[in-house]
């Protein structure tokens, strides 16, 4: 979201991430993730991979629709159905979702993680506020520029 902040005379630019992501054992895979301008269509994509990834429970998910390109996640086979149906369970609760929302807002992130205790595998669902603007304000006074160099042409 990008919303102007006072302080310092500068607008504060706030853009979200999310991804989604397996992990078995100690090997991560990222399954996919997008960025995007503000924290309720962050947490509409992470409900819709949450609902997806539940419905190809037990079978082949469709392909991503062609419009959408690589922006839906792989699809996961799930071992036991605890794990679809806590992904489910989360997209469906109101309360959840504003309490995600209200962490977003704040600037901290929301996680999900389901665990398909059969084979150990852990899905992740998450998503962060970036402060681009705050970061390269940051960046910068730690490392300033150069002060100008004299000319010294024809010298």
């Amino acid at each position: 979201m990008r919303a102007g902040l006072p302080g310092a005379g500068r607008a504060r630019v706030l853009d979200y991430v999310a991804a989604v992501s397996v992990t078995v054992g100690s090997r991560a895979l990222p399954l996919g993730g997008v960025a995007l301008p503000n924290r309720r269509l962050v947490l509409r994509w992470l409900r819709r991979q949450a609902l997806r990834l539940a419905d190809g429970h037990g079978r082949s998910l469709p392909p991503a629709a062609p419009w959408l390109g690589a922006r839906d996640v792989r699809p996961v086979a799930f071992h036991g159905c605890d794990a679809p149906e806590a992904l489910r369970a989360w997209a469906d609760d109101h309360g959840r979702q504003d309490h995600a929302l209200g962490a977003l807002e704040s600037g901290r992130p929301a996680l999900l993680t389901v665990v398909d205790p059969f084979v150990g595998l852990r899905v992740t669902l998450g998503a962060w506020p970036v402060d681009l603007w705050g970061w390269t304000a940051e960046a910068s006074a730690d490392h300033p520029s150069p002060p100008p160099r004299p000319r010294t042409e024809g010298a």
